[in-house]
């Protein structure tokens, strides 16, 4: 595979992460850059962790895992998405500033699931996967670092009609996921 092959891929592969690191963006009263690399390292390392994994697992989980991978990225994406909107609506004057550990996980696993798959099929083509998984890591932390400065920017504008907007995204984006699993 050449290296304009597997940047495309990571550039797709890091289109989740970057919605969802908008959607922290928006959230935020005060954009933070040390808050902005921690979430690209979120993303970023699972998105580079993935496609080892689904190097690893190869053909004997294949189906297992195409068969259920939208269904948990629905799960995850409209659990924090419905909580974003709760907060937004019944929660206290406070910004969604902080990154606490369980929901990044949370977020990490959700869009980096498509990853797995990715890993998968580089086994199956028995394609080397250190670089690619590199490259798919780097970019996609730095679309989710930029994905979080864009989201503050429109969010300190928006207020909490942003969280709102944010959770609705992240719900839209796991409905997206089992749409074109089973249109595609």
């Amino acid at each position: 595979m050449v290296l304009t092959e597997i940047i495309l891929i990571a550039i797709g592969l890091g289109m989740d992460a970057l919605s969802v690191s908008l959607c922290k963006g928006l959230s935020m009263k005060e954009m933070k850059w040390k808050n902005a690399i921690i979430i690209g390292l979120y993303f970023g390392i699972f998105q580079a962790i993935m496609p080892c994994i689904g190097y690893i697992a190869g053909i004997k989980f294949q189906s297992i895992i195409e068969n259920w991978s939208h269904w948990i990225a629905l799960i995850l994406l409209t659990f924090i998405g419905l909580n974003m909107i709760k907060e937004a609506v019944w929660g206290e004057e406070d910004t969604n500033d902080k990154i606490d550990f369980k929901t990044m996980i949370m977020l990490a696993i959700a869009t980096s699931i498509d990853a797995l798959i990715v890993g998968i099929t580089f086994a199956i083509l028995k394609n080397n996967i250190i670089v690619p998984a590199i490259i798919i890591g780097v970019i996609t932390f730095f679309m989710s670092v930029a994905g979080v400065k864009l989201g503050n920017l429109f969010g300190n504008r928006m207020g909490k009609n942003a969280e709102i907007f944010g959770g609705i995204v992240l719900i839209l984006i796991g409905i997206k996921v089992v749409v074109e699993h089973y249109l595609f």
